[in-house]
């Protein structure tokens, strides 16, 4: 094939995963600020759900772009999926100082960081259709992503995994 030719089927299929990860997240991200609602946890959910919506947006009017239809099989199975990932975390504990809400942070700092390798390689791609897109700008939106995700998962640690009375501060 040549080198210069975009792969449109792998670009498809690339960004079609993509989305569908962008729409597992966002269920259990939802799911998540409902259990915590009422806490600060519940709140960062809250916002991280509004922020990756406007990021699976941009991603959607990337794709309308390249004349890349969204594929409503992979959405559903990724939608599928979440709910089963959710029964996992409910066996854990969903309580706010529990294992599930850790884990879930787990899962979404590991989704965000792919959506960055995600930005990264359709910067380094330098597609003709893209040139609109500002992937260092979104780059650096996921750098906050996850240095915000990765303060909340190490808090969540620390009450889900440390006896409270034992715990004695920042060390």
């Amino acid at each position: 094939m040549h080198e210069g030719k975009c792969r449109v089927k792998d670009l498809d299929s690339y960004l079609n995963d993509h989305l569908a990860g962008s729409v597992a997240a966002l269920e259990l991200i939802a799911h998540c600020a409902h259990l915590c609602k009422g806490i600060p946890l519940g709140a960062f959910f809250s916002e991280m759900e509004a922020q990756i919506a406007t990021d699976q947006d941009t991603l959607r009017d990337l794709m309308t772009r390249l004349s890349i239809e969204e594929s409503k099989v992979l959405q559903a199975g990724a939608w599928a999926g979440e709910k089963l990932g959710r029964a996992l975390l409910a066996m854990a504990g969903n309580e706010p100082g529990g294992l599930g809400p850790l884990l879930a942070l787990e899962g979404l700092i590991m989704g965000i960081v792919g959506k960055g390798l995600l930005w990264r390689a359709l910067a380094a791609a330098n597609l003709p259709k893209l040139e609109m897109f500002d992937f260092e700008k979104l780059r650096r939106r996921v750098a906050e992503q996850i240095k915000r995700a990765q303060a909340e998962q190490v808090q969540s640690a620390r009450r889900a995994l440390v006896d409270a009375g034992l715990w004695r501060g920042d060390s």
